[in-house]
């Protein structure tokens, strides 16, 4: 055997070692996590943190995502990852849109996201559109590239916070601009034709990418990742088509409205976690007498412990899922090596992303994904105002020495 040969298998060794190792100290974690979670605050609080990293592994085995998915049509005018968002959002319609008619889950109060119509959505969108470009990820990538190890997510979230924080500060001059009365399809429509007009409109994105894909390429781009792997195989160590983390992120969404009687939101994790960091530091921002924070929850939030925190405990469950997947996968590496126009990319686009989404009532997830199968007429707001500003975003990137040349599977 050659030296060469004697270094390639002592490397594959080493990192299949590094592997396990990080895989049983996942397990730990999630074992242990659950357990405090549910002596010290509730069951439904451990169930959280579990549903989170289920969130985190789909995320990661399917490298499920907005900001590539958007930029890949724009730059590509390859759709696979629009069509699986579209997907995602029709099973969550056809689960949501009957709970949500009734009030009620398995015998508890159910509400989904439907808000005002305004300036603050589509300017908050649009900001946001950006700053996904600009940051290399959304709210929930940012989550799970850096549970599996990508550090340069780090500064981006710590943007998001801040920019959060800030958001919360102006959210009474932005929610004070004209705006139109919240709209639920559900209620204006009923139930089935509420679903069916969703469904045509899921249609007709369809239709529309894979014509235009056609039209560029001669070709519809098959997801067929993992595909020469066995079922199992892909389950437990990925690489997932989109189609399978598109069904999962809607059932486990659908999970989440089960247990906390709302759906999966990430970014309102954010402010608060500004705001904590603010009162451990001692700045005096006076956040009490901020209108954010003087609604119903949030102003008890501001003095709970972060434990008791619906979201914050899902977000740390996502980062978590993404460790346990990337060790699954042997994937797991740090990496944090990049060009310093990236850092400043990345903190930029993590401020506009946390600020935008604030006053926009949410992000990706919370808003667009969470809004739309809600019912509400502002998470379709949210999504164009959202596109048009990730059409501005992609094509800043090359100012911060970011690429454009994509594939679909590379980011969230």
């Amino acid at each position: 055997m050659s030296s060469v040969e004697i270094s390639v298998s002592n490397t594959t060794e080493t990192r299949n070692f590094g592997s396990k190792m990080i895989l049983i100290f996942s397990c730990m974690l999630l074992a242990g996590g659950m357990l405090w979670l549910q002596q010290e605050v509730s069951e439904t609080q451990a169930l959280l943190l579990l549903i989170g990293t289920l969130l985190g592994m789909t995320l990661y085995h399917a490298a499920f995502g907005f900001t590539t998915a958007w930029r890949n049509f724009i730059i590509n005018r390859r759709g696979k990852g629009l069509r699986a968002q579209m997907l995602m959002l029709a099973v969550g319609v056809c689960l949501f849109f009957p709970a949500l008619s009734a009030g009620e889950l398995f015998g508890e109060e159910v509400r989904g996201f439907v808000r005002p119509l305004g300036w603050s959505v589509i300017c908050g969108a649009f900001i946001f559109g950006i700053g996904m470009q600009l940051g290399n990820g959304c709210a929930s990538g940012n989550l799970y590239h850096v549970g599996g190890g990508q550090i340069r997510a780090i500064p981006s979230m710590i943007g998001f916070t801040v920019g959060a924080l800030w958001a919360t500060k102006d959210y009474e001059w932005w929610t004070g601009l004209p705006q139109f009365a919240p709209v639920s399809l559900v209620d204006e429509l009923g139930v089935v034709f509420a679903i069916a007009v969703n469904l045509l409109l899921f249609g007709g994105i369809v239709f529309f990418t894979r014509w235009l894909e056609k039209r560029y390429h001669g070709n519809v781009e098959k997801d067929d990742a993992g595909s020469d792997l066995s079922v199992g195989a892909r389950l437990l160590h990925g690489p997932w088509p989109f189609v399978w983390g598109g069904i999962a992120l809607a059932l486990l969404n659908f999970a989440t409205l089960a247990l906390t009687g709302s759906p999966w939101a990430v970014a309102v994790a954010y402010p608060l976690w500004g705001a904590k960091l603010a009162m451990l530091l001692e700045l005096e921002l006076e956040l009490d007498f901020w209108t954010y924070w003087l609604q119903p929850g949030r102003e008890m939030a501001l003095s709970e412990p972060l434990q008791y925190d619906v979201f914050s405990i899902i977000n740390i469950g996502v980062i978590l899922g993404a460790l346990l997947a990337a060790s699954l996968a042997g994937k797991f590496s740090l990496q944090w090596r990049l060009p310093w126009q990236h850092w400043i990319a990345a903190v930029l686009g993590g401020l506009m992303l946390g600020y935008g989404a604030t006053i926009a009532f949410g992000c990706n997830i919370g808003a667009y994904f969470g809004g739309i199968v809600s019912g509400s007429l502002h998470g379709w707001l949210w999504l164009v105002a959202a596109f048009v500003g990730s059409l501005l975003g992609t094509y800043l990137r090359p100012l911060f020495a970011l690429p454009n040349e994509t594939t679909a599977r590379s980011s969230c």
